[in-house]
């Protein structure tokens, strides 16, 4: 479905007195995960790799080279070396959400600000802080993580549970990730999310029309995948619109009515979208447990993506003045609202 955007995060490892124990045991489990990393070269030459695996970790610095010079993103150091992390997810991360209003729950941050989410270096740590806020009546998710960005605090590597994406997602999430290191908005991690999600879909398109060419079997495949894209962001920003008016109106909370809801928007999509979709990617929408902590990491990714296309449309399709316009929000209180503003003012 959209595990190639719900895959990645960001890590928040900034010590302060406030949960000082969270975060010691953050910083303790990164700096040891970094302590074993090697530099790519390496990794190709001595780890015990796949044939596969290694030829994901080339394109991965193929991916990372072009986001460099063609789309003129951050340069660092990032993504130059390599972790055996020998796990499946690098974290575990929790969202949740209030039970009866369409809002995030959020943790505050050092520096970065609040964020919709927490992440956890086990499993174990993730569910037992998902228990204790269910135990205050909030809905939660809890996901693994095969990537995530450091936002510049560390060298960020390739991880081994990258190496399970397809090789497409592989150079979407580099991408991804490097957008979080080019335009970060304190407190405004849906923004951020979106923006990376818009740009590394993008950016993956226009690699592999420089890679294969523009009408390669790869570009129709990543095309038609962009276009499910829109369709899916469209869709689930409405149902999630209807489903934030239908709280306002209820002042009766009444679980099974609002499990009703949820079964409505599952019900809406198989009627309404499985016939438009070109490829698989969202075709396990409806197994998923549907609570407002799912739906609301859905509107942290893929809520209005339409706002950014239209911005890159006005910029003729050039990424270079897109991401220049962009960074003028970067002080922006309300950047979604004011991209809004941006484009329709060129």
């Amino acid at each position: 479905m959209f595990q190639k955007f719900l895959g990645f995060t960001t890590l928040a490892l900034i010590l302060s007195s406030c949960q000082l124990g969270y975060y010691v045991k953050s910083a303790t489990n990164q700096f040891s995960m970094m302590a074993s990393r090697i530099p790519v070269d390496e990794a190709l030459e001595k780890s015990p790799l796949t044939e596969v695996q290694k030829s994901k970790l080339r394109l991965s610095q193929q991916a990372r080279e072009f986001a460099f010079h063609d789309l003129h993103l951050k340069q660092t150091k990032n993504y130059d070396s390599y972790i055996d992390l020998k796990r499946p997810y690098v974290t575990w991360v929790v969202n949740a959400a209030y039970k009866w209003e369409m809002k995030n729950y959020k943790w505050s941050y050092p520096i970065i600000g609040e964020m919709p989410y927490k992440g956890f270096f086990s499993e174990q740590e993730a569910k037992d802080e998902a228990a204790d806020l269910e135990k205050s009546g909030l809905d939660t998710n809890v996901r693994g993580v095969s990537a995530y960005s450091t936002l510049g605090w560390f060298k960020d590597s390739v991880l081994s549970s990258m190496l399970r994406y397809k090789d497409h997602d592989l150079v979407n999430t580099i991408i991804h990730e490097i957008v979080h290191t080019t335009v970060y908005i304190k407190s405004n991690s849906d923004f951020n999310e979106r923006l990376a999600v818009f740009i590394g879909g993008k950016g993956t398109e226009m690699f592999y029309k420089k890679l294969e060419g523009p009408d390669s079997a790869t570009v129709k495949m990543i095309k038609s995948e962009n276009e499910d894209d829109k369709l899916f962001s469209d869709f689930i920003s409405g149902q999630i619109k209807n489903l934030e008016a239908w709280y306002k109106s209820n002042s009766e909370q009444n679980e099974k009515i609002r499990e009703e809801q949820f079964e409505k928007i599952k019900t809406a999509f198989k009627n309404e979208m499985n016939a438009k979709f070109k490829t698989a990617s969202y075709q396990k929408f409806t197994d998923q447990k549907l609570n407002n902590a799912t739906l609301g990491l859905l509107r942290t990714y893929m809520e209005d993506l339409s706002d950014f296309e239209k911005l890159y449309s006005k910029c003729g399709e050039n990424m270079d003045l897109f991401i220049e316009k962009i960074k003028t929000l970067e002080k922006s209180k309300d950047p979604s609202e004011d991209l809004k503003k941006l484009t329709a003012s060129l």
